[in-house]
């Protein structure tokens, strides 16, 4: 599959943890095939209203699209943070808003505690999932149905794959790059951006 175009749709919302985010972005955008140097992903941001957004630390984006405009996405990734697990764990909204795009999407993706947002969503019962290790007692309490995996990187149950925290999300975007693209893609994409990863 890797001559396909992959779209990926990055949530974004205030305070929403800056690596969470941009880590992702950075590896999906720079994700090319080899031979013709064509991009394998194509990435694009989104929050509920369009606006722009204030991240952790006072960073601005103006994402791409809102709820109401955004395109299909083959992919999506929930980043987590202070917003997501103090503020939009609270938002019906963007809770059914992640509810409705698992059924179109090829993977959805979480970072840090965007798995608290999956799991609101119902998304993660009965599976294997992981967050930040200083959410992994919150996960279980709250959302029991999830089997919390402590000490890893990510963990891919398929059509959903969850990392955990903050710079994990960078090994969680490579995983789906190499099993998209292939491990070659996967390894010049490390190359470019001179980051350790390990090709399973």
């Amino acid at each position: 599959m890797a001559d396909k175009l992959w779209t990926v749709g990055i949530l974004l919302f205030d305070d929403v943890e800056v690596l969470d985010f941009a880590g992702p972005f950075e590896v999906f955008s720079v994700a090319a095939k080899r031979e013709t140097q064509g991009k394998l992903f194509a990435v694009k941001t989104l929050s509920q209203a369009g606006q722009m957004i204030s991240a952790r630390n006072g960073l601005k984006v103006s994402p791409d699209f809102s709820f109401d405009n955004a395109p299909h996405f083959d992919i999506l990734v929930i980043p987590g943070g202070p917003g997501a697990r103090e503020t939009e764990i609270h938002n019906v909204n963007l809770i059914a808003w992640i509810q409705d795009r698992m059924s179109d999407v090829h993977i959805m993706s979480s970072v840090c505690t965007g798995a608290l947002l999956l799991a609101k969503a119902g998304l993660l019962n009965g599976k294997r999932a992981t967050t930040h290790w200083g959410s992994y007692a919150r996960l279980e309490s709250e959302f029991p149905g999830v089997l919390v995996q402590r000490n890893v990187k990510f963990v891919d149950e398929g059509d959903i794959v969850t990392s955990a925290g903050i710079s994990a999300g960078i090994n969680m975007a490579f995983h789906i790059v190499q099993r998209l693209g292939g491990s070659d893609i996967a390894r010049e994409t490390a190359r470019q951006m001179e980051y350790d990863i390990t090709i399973y």
